[in-house]
């Protein structure tokens, strides 16, 4: 699974300093987005591979061929994360979307980049029961950063904000739907210092909320596909 990377970036550094991967899987050119913050940082994700609260050194949005059929998609992310050189503990996500059209925006010192595929779209609460066994890959993933440390609620506080601007975009876009059934988030913060104190507030109308929700806000509506 070899991966090219673009030649190296010129201008500002940027927090969600990006990775550009490319891969022929089933005769299909595939892209992938790497995040390779390095140590010194927390995450809080729903993702196939690393979900959880804990420390994590990198982040990988894959995209997969539509009607992706394999059952071990965490062994899967592992491997496309090795074979780009990710070493120690990160995160996995993936999507049948065009990762390399991602959407991207930032506010006050807090980062966003979103990537999102919408064909299969609807509301959270429907009359049906649930289908059972293993979901399809997530057609919305956020990947989100703030540069300072935040308490464990907090970062969990940071992925509601996360969701409601996810939906709150979604609304504004003129889309009847508050996203798609296997949507995925991670957020990202530093973490704390000995001695330091973390945020203990991430909610939309906290400082550092109110920042991650106007980030992620605009980065899902650029990441948008036009609809016909």
């Amino acid at each position: 699974m070899p991966a090219l990377l673009p030649p190296p970036r010129t201008g500002p550094a940027r927090l969600l300093d990006l990775e550009h991967l490319i891969r022929v899987e089933d005769g299909q050119r595939l892209h992938a987005l790497l995040w390779r913050p390095g140590p010194g940082w927390r995450m809080a994700s729903s993702a196939v591979l690393g979900g959880g609260l804990a420390e994590r050194a990198w982040v990988l949005n894959a995209q997969v061929a539509h009607g992706y059929r394999r059952t071990d998609p965490d062994r899967h992310l592992a491997g496309l994360a090795r074979a780009a050189g990710a070493r120690g503990p990160g995160v996995g996500l993936m999507t049948a979307a065009d990762v390399s059209a991602h959407g991207r925006a930032g506010d006050g010192g807090v980062e966003a980049v979103v990537t999102a595929g919408i064909s299969v779209r609807g509301w959270a609460a429907v009359p049906e029961e649930g289908a059972t066994g293993a979901a399809p890959p997530g057609t919305i993933n956020i990947v989100a950063a703030l540069p300072v440390a935040l308490s464990d609620a907090a970062l969990v506080n940071a992925v509601m904000t996360a969701t409601e601007a996810k939906v709150q975009a979604l609304l504004d876009a003129g889309l009847d739907c508050s996203g798609t059934p296997t949507d995925a988030v991670c957020v990202a913060a530093r973490t704390p210092r000995d001695g330091a104190d973390a945020h203990a507030f991430a909610g939309p109308r906290s400082a550092w909320g109110a920042r991650l929700a106007r980030a992620v806000h605009r980065a899902v509506g650029a990441s948008l596909p036009a609809l016909s």
